[in-house]
C-alpha cells in the first residue's frame, strides 16, 4: 500500500478501514492487523483477509477511515502541509520548492519553482510521486519527460 498524493501515510494498528469500491466475494470492511514498511510503501495485513486469494482481489481498492479514527488536524493540512518543500526529479534534473498547490476538479497541480527560478505546474498523483521525506520536507517526484519544458 502507499498513502494518497498529498497525504502521509495514515493507517494505525487496529483501525477499521472500508476497500472501495467494493468487490464482490471480498470483505467490504477489515481491521488492520499489522504494517510492515517497505520503503516508500506498506505491507499492511488486515484480520479479516486471511488467504492471498481475499488480498488479489482487494488489489487496487482505497481504504477509507473514520474521520474520527485519524490524527488530529491531518484533514486542515491536506496537499497544503507540502508548501516550501524541497521538490527533486533527479531522472529529469528538476529541483525546486513546492511554492503552491493550485485545487482542480479533477486533481491538485502542483506549484514548482525551479532553482533558476522558472515556475511549472506538475499534476499531484500518485503516479508522478516516488516518495516523501516528511522530516526533511522533501518530494521526490518523476514527472513525464518534457513536462517541464511545456
Amino acid at each position: 500500500m502507499r498513502s494518497a498524493a498529498g497525504l502521509p501515510f495514515l493507517l494505525e494498528e487496529g483501525m477499521e478501514v472500508a476497500f472501495v469500491p467494493p468487490v464482490l466475494d471480498a470483505p467490504r470492511r477489515a481491521r488492520v492487523g499489522e504494517i510492515v514498511p517497505q520503503g516508500s510503501d506498506f505491507l499492511v495485513f488486515f484480520d479479516e483477509v486471511s488467504n492471498r486469494s481475499l488480498a488479489e482481489q482487494l488489489a487496487g481498492c482505497h481504504c477509507l477511515v473514520r474521520r474520527d479514527e485519524l490524527p488530529e488536524g491531518v484533514l486542515e493540512r491536506g496537499t497544503r502541509g507540502i508548501v516550501g518543500w524541497r521538490v527533486e526529479d533527479r531522472e529529469a534534473g528538476f529541483s525546486g520548492v513546492v511554492t503552491g498547490v493550485v485545487e482542480n476538479t479533477s486533481q491538485a497541480l502542483l506549484e514548482l519553482t525551479s532553482s533558476q527560478g522558472v515556475t511549472v505546474l506538475v499534476p499531484f498523483v500518485d503516479e508522478f510521486i516516488e516518495g516523501y521525506d516528511e522530516e526533511g520536507q522533501i518530494l521526490s517526484i518523476k514527472a513525464p519527460s518534457g513536462l517541464y519544458s511545456l
